[in-house]
């Protein structure tokens, strides 16, 4: 078996429960029924049945468990779930060197009170915090609810944080990094004067008007997303849906007021982009994830991007909550 079947693949419930038993430390993804049955230890987990794998490429999967496993030398420091009320605190138990997994169920409270308030938290910065927000099958979005668990106490949740903070020893250290595919079109400048998931009314080139109105009126494609350039770096707010009842776009991530979007240009063929992005890659992530709306917009179900396998997710954090993105972790000294 190579590394990273070994590291980074689906496996059965039985085959996951004897990793478990042997004292491993894993970050698992799969359906509620196939969680459930898995015994006590070193884990975290978020439901949702779409993957990227090595073998298959992407993967709609029912019946196995995404496993990464975590090096040896990357110890559990704490691990919990954590309600509303304490998760602004998180980040402050972490070790000194190390980084922190944060799973979040979708629609929960908790997952808006991280993308709206994350940046501000206290220690947020202070470690790599990356992880992913659980979901349901694409035709049980609005039915069935999202589920994360900590594996140490048993339970699962729909309403609380799955955090997990792993300790390095002295000489490794771990860096985390996105993919994003998308840039900002030549289109015209969109700001809001509301924070929030919804916004009936933006400011185009200054000029109030409904934003479903101008989508219409501009033929513009909704699965590419608003993207804002924060110093830099580019970020995502992919459309969740237009409800044309209450004249309002309802988001994935927030879109914050002061911050001017435009929506992004077209991508070709995403897989050999992608490649293309990640080549540059020195070593394989230790924990990568990518967006359900990537898989579902490009294509994805059995083709390959690159040295990038995980759960596709319903929201990506990479210290902050991001969309149509991929985000990925990498340990260096082990």
């Amino acid at each position: 078996m190579n590394a990273l079947k070994a590291d980074r693949s689906l496996f059965g419930v039985e085959a996951v429960a004897r990793m478990i038993e042997s004292g491993a430390t894993l970050l698992l993804a799969a359906e509620e029924a196939l969680l459930d049955q898995l015994p006590r230890g070193n884990w975290i987990a978020g439901t949702i049945p779409y993957f990227m794998s090595a073998e298959q490429g992407g993967v709609e999967d029912h019946e196995r468990i995404f496993v990464t496993r975590l090096p040896e030398q990357a110890r559990v420091h704490r691990q919990e779930l954590m309600d509303g009320e304490a998760l602004p605190s998180f980040a402050q138990s972490g070790p000194d060197n190390g980084f922190t997994l944060l799973y979040l169920p979708s629609q929960s409270d908790v997952h808006g009170m991280f993308a709206l308030h994350g940046q501000t938290w206290p220690g947020l910065f202070d470690r790599p915090v990356v992880g992913w927000v659980a979901g349901t099958t694409l035709d049980r979005v609005g039915l069935d609810t999202a589920k994360v668990y900590d594996g140490a106490s048993g339970t699962k949740s729909d309403t609380h944080a799955a955090v997990m903070h792993i300790a390095l020893p002295d000489h490794a250290w771990a860096a985390v990094d996105t993919v994003n595919l998308f840039e900002q079109g030549d289109g015209d400048a969109i700001h809001f004067d509301t924070l929030g998931f919804t916004a009936g009314e933006a400011r185009i080139n200054g000029q109030k008007r409904r934003l479903i109105d101008y989508i219409e009126e501009h033929g513009i494609d909704t699965r590419l997303p608003l993207v804002a350039d924060y110093n830099g770096a580019k970020i995502n707010v992919a459309t969740a849906r237009i409800i044309k009842e209450e004249g309002t776009l309802e988001f994935f991530a927030p879109v914050f007021p002061g911050i001017t979007y435009r929506f992004a240009k077209p991508i070709g063929d995403y897989p050999a982009l992608f490649e293309e992005k990640v080549a540059k890659m020195d070593r394989p992530p230790s924990f990568s994830c990518n967006c359900i709306l990537n898989y579902n917009y490009a294509d994805l179900e059995g083709r390959h991007t690159a040295g990038i396998t995980g759960p596709m997710s319903f929201g990506e954090i990479a210290y902050v909550l991001l969309t149509q993105a991929v985000v990925y972790l990498t340990i260096e000294g082990l």
